[in-house]
């Protein structure tokens, strides 16, 4: 008899959680009553469409405290991402755009696209913990630039920015200033009017909802142009008829990490920090430590371990997690979050990511913690015979 391994890649993506999928089923054609319908037909079917989507809109809305007319749906994460940079750019005289330099892919390269079209980009320095770096953000400030982009929670180290703060700071200077708040969504406080930013990012399958749903919370005062025109679906923002299920799945998600959000950070932050005692044993770099972090998320590495090995191993021993490298299909690179940290290449190489989530138990992490130990001391034993 075989057995899944256990899940510790929560970071990437999550279970579709059971009450989504129950809320998605009539959408789908596999339970009743069965819905379907073109939410912009006027007849009773597009009715019915269009109000299981005004209220996944409210839903969303209501886990992020913006209004409902602020949440305009997207494919994911990176459609929203592009949404913002390219839609905002091209409502502009092209100027600077200065993004962090621990920004998701999904950021980074549309930023840099944006440098064809007549736009100079800044990417803004880190500290040794992948904090912004104050110096860096003033310098970069001083250039006036007419967007900003920097991600609430990252993505592989966990850490926090000061978002409030540098919002503040960057409107003062004249900027738009949008924040991914992909990974942060179910899992610390989130409050678009709080954070006090332009736009923010929100994703569906990072908090047990549908793959191919997400959403970009943008105050109505910035102007977008469309990336994909056509019939004016979501304020003329997104055309193309609606995924209902995925949007009606996505409202459900949110409702349900933000119902259990403040329990489950206080458990999951607990069993962060029995992994972490396990890898200090083990001599192991945790980055980012001394940072305000996600409180599932932990990024590590040790000496002389290979990241990708180290993965391998834990995979086949039964425990699902990730390597810190960025691999394309040429060759793979280390993290550039940890290279933008000032890591040396050789130990980001090394980086693996474990994160947690909500269906994670402390028996699991007992058990992946012995796993660590057992797997880390074989793999030393073979480098040191092939020394």
């Amino acid at each position: 008899m075989s057995f899944a391994p256990v899940y510790l890649d929560w970071n990437a993506t999550t279970p579709l959680d059971a009450q989504v999928r129950e809320a998605m089923l009539p959408w789908l054609g596999a339970a009743e009553p069965v819905r379907f319908g073109n939410a912009s037909s006027r007849h009773e079917y597009g009715r019915q469409a269009r109000s299981a989507i005004d209220e996944a809109r409210a839903r969303v809305a209501a886990a992020v405290g913006a209004h409902a007319t602020e949440v305009i749906f997207t494919s994911g994460g990176s459609e929203a991402n592009n949404l913002f940079l390219k839609g905002a750019a091209a409502c502009l005289k092209p100027g600077a755009v200065a993004i962090s330099a621990i920004e998701h892919p999904c950021v980074r390269e549309p930023a840099r696209q944006l440098r064809r079209t007549g736009w100079s980009m800044t990417e803004i320095a880190v500290d040794a913990q992948g904090v912004i770096d104050a110096a860096a953000w003033a310098e970069a400030l001083r250039a006036r630039p007419a967007l900003v982009s920097v991600m609430l929670a990252n993505n592989e180290t966990g850490v926090l920015q000061d978002i409030a703060s540098l919002a503040v700071e960057a409107r003062a200077a004249g900027a738009w200033f949008h924040s991914d708040a992909v990974q942060a969504l179910g899992k610390v406080e989130l409050d678009f009017r709080a954070l006090g930013v332009n736009a923010m990012t929100l994703s569906a399958h990072k908090v047990g909802g549908p793959l191919g749903a997400g959403a970009l919370v943008v105050d109505k005062r910035v102007e977008l142009a469309p990336l994909i025109a056509g019939g004016g679906q979501e304020r003329g923002l997104r055309s193309g008829t609606e995924n209902v299920a995925a949007i009606v799945g996505f409202g459900v998600a949110c409702e349900q990490a933000s119902a259990r959000r403040a329990a489950q950070a206080q458990r999951l932050a607990q069993l962060r920090d029995e992994i972490e005692s396990g890898l200090a044993a083990l001599g192991a770099t945790v980055f980012s430590r001394a940072a305000q972090r996600l409180p599932n998320t932990i990024f590590f590495a040790v000496d002389n371990i290979d990241g990708e090995t180290l993965v391998g191993k834990l995979d086949r021993a039964g425990f699902a997690c990730a390597s810190g490298s960025a691999c394309s299909s040429a060759q793979p690179e280390p993290s550039h979050t940890l290279l933008a940290m000032g890591v040396d290449p050789l130990v980001a190489r090394g980086a693996v990511r474990v994160s947690l989530g909500h269906g994670t138990t402390a028996d699991e992490v007992g058990r992946f913690a012995g796993t660590l130990s057992r797997v880390v001391e074989e793999l030393k034993t073979l480098a040191s015979v092939a020394g």
